[in-house]
């Protein structure tokens, strides 16, 4: 099996998140992430295991990352 399709099978096996656990990581509440997913106010990727929504801790810094305001060029 080559590298990279030993990393991309890590990647999917990484543990998956509550929504309460990411609102926690992401310092915001668990009703705003479910707001957020209902109205799709921000593409914040997350998976759904029957009624639940799971994210991924890798898709969550993703986001975030998108999210950063560089001072200098605001």
């Amino acid at each position: 099996m080559d590298a990279k399709r030993q990393e991309s099978q890590g990647a999917e096996r990484e543990p998956l998140l509550s929504r309460r656990q990411a609102a926690e990581y992401l310092g915001v509440s668990s009703n705003t992430l479910a707001v957020w997913a209902c109205t799709r106010q921000y593409e914040l990727p997350y998976i759904r295991v029957g009624r639940l929504a799971k994210y991924k801790r890798a898709d969550l810094d993703a986001w975030l990352a998108s999210r950063t305001v560089n001072p200098e060029s605001a």
